[in-house]
């Protein structure tokens, strides 16, 4: 997804996160429910996570520099994961003990009606910013399973806003249940059952998050269709005996290291392997234009299987 795509998602559910924030806080306070206290926290999370996203967007775009030599990606990778601790220590914490406090002291909710208002429009607007993130995140997924874009995707911000509005939207619905619930029945702990379960979405939410940011964060292995491209680049060269394979990072979500295992002919010069080498690299920025380095090293086949055989061995028994 082009970078413009990426802001679009973010902007849009910043400013409908802040509006919101604005109006449930105040509706908190004029009708005293707890759940619409949690869902006031939840939304002033949200916009502080947009923000992060922001500011990571903006320094993951930094050129290289000596220091980061492969550029700045991995920032949106950390900031994206400073939002899923945000989500589940701030937004999941607050909930959790808002309700049990609440279901303590089974405070009767006043002027009900103004929260239902406010939880409609809430899912008006949310809604609209989840359409947004939707449509973006469809458009990356081609023909990939939700699940499965979710899982290979390499830009945490798209995915993140769309987990965020999910789970805004079923918080909403729980809130509205809640308040529904205390008023109806006559039992104000309905409310504080509500604020926890809304901390229960949000927890599971910010698990989600943090799992998939931490493996981009540490390192994950870029979309198998650049490891494609390059060895069938590598593969049709006159000068390449064989393409052993080929091992990739991901620095960013547009940015990838590669490195190449090829044999080259017996009977070429160092200068002629200079200029494979050359060749190789440059088609591969073209065909794949998210590498931002490519290093070909001249191994033998029997070589690269060893050292993939020893890899695999040593994951084994980490496994076991």
């Amino acid at each position: 997804m082009p970078p413009s795509a990426s802001h679009k998602v973010v902007y849009v559910a910043l400013g409908g996160n802040l509006l919101i924030a604005v109006v449930k806080f105040m509706a908190a306070a004029y009708s005293g429910s707890s759940a619409m206290l949690s869902e006031g926290v939840h939304s002033l999370v949200d916009t502080t996570n947009e923000l992060l996203l922001l500011y990571g967007l903006r320094r993951a775009a930094m050129p290289p520099d000596p220091l980061h030599p492969f550029g700045h990606g991995r920032e949106l990778y950390f900031w994206s994961f400073i939002v899923a601790l945000l989500v589940l220590a701030i937004g999941a914490g607050l909930s959790f003990y808002e309700g049990v406090v609440h279901i303590a002291r089974n405070k009767t909710i006043d002027h009900s009606g103004v929260n239902y208002i406010v939880l409609l429009f809430s899912m008006l607007f949310e809604g609209s910013s989840w359409c947004v993130a939707l449509r973006e995140f469809r458009a990356r997924k081609g023909k990939l399973g939700y699940f499965e874009a979710f899982r290979l995707s390499k830009d945490p911000t798209t995915f993140t806003v769309l987990l965020e509005d999910s789970a805004a939207l079923v918080g909403l619905l729980i809130a509205l249940i809640g308040l529904a619930g205390a008023q109806l029945l006559k039992l104000p702990v309905f409310d504080g059952i509500a604020s926890v379960g809304i901390g229960c979405v949000l927890a599971v939410s910010a698990l989600l998050l943090a799992r998939e940011t931490k493996g981009l964060l540490i390192g994950e292995t870029a979309h198998p269709a650049v490891s494609d491209a390059i060895m069938a680049i590598a593969a049709a060269d006159a000068d390449v005996r064989t393409a052993n394979g080929v091992l990739t990072v991901q620095m960013g979500p547009h940015q990838v290291v590669a490195a190449l295992s090829a044999e080259f002919e017996d009977v070429l010069s160092t200068t002629q392997i200079e200029a494979c080498v050359h060749r190789i690299e440059k088609r591969a920025k073209v065909a794949r234009p998210e590498i931002i380095s490519l290093f070909i090293k001249p191994q033998t086949a029997k070589v690269w299987q060893d050292r993939r055989r020893a890899i695999e061995a040593n994951a084994h028994e980490l496994d076991n």
